[in-house]
């Protein structure tokens, strides 16, 4: 790479004069440009590209291309000749800085802790940034003692200093982990703390990052993946989650250190209303089982039920059937339907001399459906037109009132 990497020697250089090297037309149609210098640091690492202005055009991405590589800066319209004066977002730097500092401070942690090494990682100052290590499940006491050693360190203020050494020299250097290169390594050195080898950009002191919060971890695959925030954006977060508990506590009528108790108090009154509830559900599914029974067709001894709902969850259509079956000669047939969706239960009681899972796979037969059960409760379902439809209710009416 020939053009000089301004960020590499002052990463609080935002900005800085250079000249177009070369002007490319990529792929997407968009313009790139390489200059002689640069201090935007392009996607790499595991860290998103910095942003900013070129003379008179955004800078809204920076990557590596080649053999041997350069860095190309796409910009949104066509700049000048001659020199141009160039600026980095500061707010974007200054998170990926807090966030990738505070990412080698984590994976250190992790691996003085746990003996877990870093696999990977992905840093990002707009949205949570992430940490990959072999997968563990943890509890919330084992990551409070990462996050708490982390801040701890950051409150130190150590040096974070970054420095070249040649491949001959690095067994000398208490890595974290083996790099993957064989020239003059840079390495990012935490005072005293934690060594990597590492081209991204990095805050000077600890006491930048302005402390870390581990917000969740989720397994993937064989990973164990830790979502993380630091500096201004783990500020952001306790604002929203302040603003949020303090509007929770104003509905509540509680202070914010009150809201657990208060919390439960609304989940067990919650949980015995919808006891209550669903005591009510099932006399009102009862009531209504009565109701349709009251409606059915008399088919000899068995009384016949036919019944169509749109929109129902099924396990009320189970409810009713459980009531239907132990009602003297009742046979019956329950539908509900969601667009094509068709749901049937049947039931049958002892004394209607059908079989419920029988009547069932002949009714769903017609439209290529499944289900099973038994000989007094069956269910299944299948999709059905309207015509399909009516055919099954025609054809569980013929046979509910011929097979007496």
């Amino acid at each position: 790479m020939d053009e000089q990497l301004l960020y590499q020697a002052d990463v609080l250089r935002l900005e800085f004069e250079a000249e177009v090297r070369q002007r490319l037309a990529l792929p997407d149609g968009r313009l790139g440009l390489v200059l002689e210098r640069t201090s935007f640091y392009p996607t790499g690492g595991g860290q998103e590209h910095d942003t900013g202005s070129l003379g008179p055009a955004r800078v809204v991405d920076v990557f590596k291309q080649g053999d041997p590589p350069v860095l190309v800066h796409v910009v949104d319209q066509e700049v000048p000749a001659g020199p141009l004066q160039a600026r980095i977002d500061a707010g974007r730097r200054l998170r990926a800085m807090q966030h990738h500092t505070a990412q080698h401070l984590l994976s250190q942690c992790f691996l003085r802790l746990f003996d877990l090494e870093t696999l990977s990682a992905n840093i990002n100052g707009d949205t949570p940034s992430t940490v990959d290590i072999p997968y563990t499940e943890f509890n919330s006491k084992q990551l409070r003692q990462v996050e708490d050693l982390a801040n701890q360190v950051i409150y130190e203020n150590r040096m974070v200093k970054s420095y070249l050494v040649a491949p001959e020299n690095i067994s000398q250097v208490p890595l974290r982990r083996p790099p993957k290169v064989h020239e003059n390594i840079r390495i990012i050195e935490i005072e005293g703390y934690d060594y990597s080898a590492c081209g991204g950009t990095h805050v000077p002191q600890t006491g930048m990052i302005g402390g870390v919060k581990i917000l969740r971890t989720e397994r993937q695959n064989e990973k164990t993946r830790v979502h993380f925030v630091a500096g201004w954006q783990a500020l952001e977060v306790f604002q929203t989650y302040h603003a949020t508990l303090g509007s929770l506590a104003a509905q509540l009528k509680e202070g914010i250190f009150e809201l657990p108790q208060a919390v439960q108090r609304q989940v067990d009154q919650l949980r015995v209303a919808q006891k209550e509830l669903q005591t009510l559900r099932l006399e009102r599914l009862g009531w209504e089982a009565s109701a349709l029974v009251e409606q059915a067709i008399q088919a000899g001894e068995r009384r016949v039920v036919i019944a169509r709902f749109e929109n129902r969850p099924v396990s009320e259509l189970r409810t009713l059937a459980e009531h239907l079956k132990g009602m003297p000669g009742v046979a019956a047939v329950l539908a509900v339907t969601d667009g094509p969706k068709l749901s049937l239960v049947t039931a049958c009681a002892p004394q209607s001399g059908l079989d419920a899972r029988l009547l069932l796979l002949t009714l769903l037969a017609q439209v290529g459906g499944r289900g099973g059960g038994d000989a007094q409760i069956a269910q299944g379902g299948g999709n059905a037109s309207p015509e399909q439809l009516q055919s099954i209710f025609d054809s569980a009416l013929s046979m509910m009132q011929s097979q007496t």
